[in-house]
C-alpha cells in the first residue's frame, strides 16, 4: 500500500528520515516560503494556503484532497506530534511504514489515541479556550445542510473524550469522502461569521472547529477505525498548560493551550 503521511509545520524543523512515508507540508507557504529544500508548498495547485491563517494544518490536507494523486492512503501529523507504537519521544520512534499498513488492513482509518476532559465536555471545553458563536453557526449549518450529522454532533459536544489534534491516515476514498463533508461545513460556516475583529489566536476558528468534527463524521457513518498511540517531539510545557487551563476555568473564555498553524 503507497501511504503518504503528510507533516504540517510552519518553519523548518526535524523530519522523519522515511521520505517515502512521510511528506513535510509548509503550510501558510504564500505568506512564509523559507525556501526549505525538501518541503512541500501548499500554494501549488489547488490551494487554501492563503487561509492558512484561519485554517491552520487544514491548507495541507486541502492541498492533499485536491492534488495529491496515486497513493491509497494519506494521513496528518504535525512537526512536534506523531504516531508511534513506542512512547519513546525521538523522530526514530514514529511509525513506519510496515506498521501503517498493519494498521490500516486493521480499519480504514487510523486516529490517535482519545483525549479525555474528565471535568468537563468536549463542548465547555471549547467554549472555556474559544468564542461561542462559531460553535452555534457550526451546529447550525450542520442541521440545515447536513441533519443527518446532528445527532452525533450533539452527542459529541456532550461527550468527554473526543479525538484530537487534526491527526490520521485514512485510505483514499475515506478520505476523499471526509475532506468533502468537513471542508463544506467550514467553508459554509465561514460565510456566516465575521472573524474580522479577532485575535491571531482565535481567527485560527476552522481548524480549532474540525478537530470536533472528525468523530461527528466518524460516528454518523459507522466507520471502522484503530487508534494508535502518539508521541510529541520537544517540551510539553506541560506547567504552562496547567497554568493556562486553569486560567481559562477560572477568568475567561477565550484563550488555547492547542497548538496549530
Amino acid at each position: 500500500m503507497k501511504t503518504k503521511i503528510l507533516v504540517a509545520t510552519h518553519k523548518a524543523a526535524p523530519m522523519p528520515a522515511d521520505q517515502q512515508l512521510y511528506l513535510p507540508v509548509l503550510v501558510g507557504a504564500t505568506f512564509n516560503d523559507t525556501g526549505q529544500t525538501g518541503f512541500q508548498l501548499d500554494n501549488q495547485g489547488d490551494n487554501l494556503s492563503a487561509k492558512n491563517p484561519n485554517y491552520n494544518e487544514l491548507t495541507a490536507v486541502y492541498w492533499a484532497w485536491k492534488n495529491l494523486q496515486a497513493v491509497d492512503a494519506i494521513g496528518l501529523v504535525h512537526y512536534r506530534r506523531f504516531f508511534s507504537e513506542s512512547h519513546r519521544r525521538s523522530l526514530d520512534a514514529v511509525l513506519t511504514a510496515s506498521q501503517a499498513d498493519d494498521l490500516l488492513k486493521q480499519a480504514p482509518v487510523v486516529l490517535p489515541k482519545k483525549r479525555h476532559y474528565y471535568i468537563e465536555t468536549i463542548q465547555s471545553h471549547y467554549l472555556h479556550s474559544h468564542y461561542q458563536e462559531p460553535l452555534d453557526v457550526t451546529r447550525a449549518v450542520i442541521a440545515q445542510h447536513d441533519p443527518d450529522y446532528l445527532a452525533a454532533f450533539d452527542a459529541v459536544m456532550a461527550s468527554r473524550s473526543a479525538h484530537m489534534f487534526n491527526m490520521f491516515i485514512m485510505q483514499k476514498n475515506y478520505f476523499d469522502a471526509y475532506c468533502k463533508w468537513m471542508f463544506g461545513v467550514l467553508f459554509e460556516v465561514e460565510k456566516h461569521i465575521d472573524i474580522t475583529n479577532y485575535s491571531t489566536q482565535e481567527a485560527r476558528v476552522f481548524g480549532y472547529l474540525s478537530e470536533l468534527l472528525m468523530d461527528v463524521w466518524i460516528n454518523t457513518n459507522q466507520v471502522k477505525y484503530v487508534e494508535c498511540n502518539w508521541i510529541q517531539i520537544g517540551d510539553r510545557q506541560l506547567v504552562k498548560k496547567a497554568y493556562g487551563f486553569l486560567k481559562r476555568k477560572l477568568f475567561s473564555n477565550v484563550g488555547s493551550d492547542n497548538t496549530h498553524y
